[in-house]
């Protein structure tokens, strides 16, 4: 059983190491050539996890192999346009202002069902709302809404915003992350005062982010989240 063990957590690390390596569109969205080495290197790294006959190496050195393939794939795709279009496909526009391409669904083996579908997934309920809706390579579908039907920006609107500031998570489960105080724009001290303010402890806070500026969200276990400006609250 220790064996198995020992096995399972040299191949997972190995795995993980491998993963981030290949970067983080192995984690959302892949490419058709992506999501086959995914699949292999699963089925690949089962085997020496499960059976102890097999020696972990001639797990490590396919999936190794298989590292060096994507890489080499993924170099040559961004500077050949042809073969990315050879490995990649092409996206195929599916909706036109004419309406549903059925010849284009059709080369892509998929029904008038599944285009309703995705477009439900898009919030559209009717393709009378698309301009162009277009299939990527990696199967999603892209959308382009008639101009009565897309959502209106704050530049339709005229209206002078400021920019959006990202919000740093200071506590998290009840650890302080030391290293987002100072993106932040914070101390220990003004955080400190904060939960003091509200009776609170640290391992009693869910979530405590701040954004450049002040602005807080905290989260206490168990109870209703307050928001407000840091610099406000430490001045009151």
């Amino acid at each position: 059983m220790l064996v198995v063990f020992t096995r399972a957590i040299i191949i997972y690390v190995f795995l993980l190491i491998a993963m981030r390596l290949m970067g983080k569109k192995q984690l959302s969205e892949l490419q058709p050539f992506e999501f086959a080495i995914t699949l292999i290197v699963a089925e690949l790294a089962c085997i020496p996890m499960s059976d102890t006959q097999v020696p972990v190496i001639y797990g490590l050195v396919p999936i190794f192999t298989l590292f060096v393939v994507e890489f080499a794939l993924t170099k040559i795709v961004k500077h050949s346009i042809k073969l990315r279009g050879v490995i990649n496909g092409k996206p195929v526009i599916v909706i036109t202002p004419q309406g549903i391409d059925y010849r284009a669904i059709s080369r892509l083996d998929m029904t008038v069902h599944d285009i309703l579908e995705a477009l439900r997934g898009k919030d559209y309920v009717s393709p009378a709302q698309i301009e162009y809706a277009i299939i990527e390579t990696n199967g999603d579908m892209s959308v382009i809404p008639k101009a009565q039907f897309a959502p209106v920006t704050v530049g339709d609107m005229q209206l002078q915003v400021p920019p959006p500031k990202i919000p740093y998570g200071v506590i998290c489960e009840g650890k302080r992350l030391s290293n987002n105080l100072t993106k932040a724009g914070v101390d220990d001290q003004a955080v400190q005062k904060l939960l003091d303010q509200y009776k609170l402890r640290q391992k009693d806070v869910l979530l405590l982010t701040v954004a450049d500026g002040g602005e807080f969200y905290l989260q206490p276990i168990g109870q209703p989240c307050i928001i407000g400006n840091l610099q406000q609250e430490n001045a009151a």
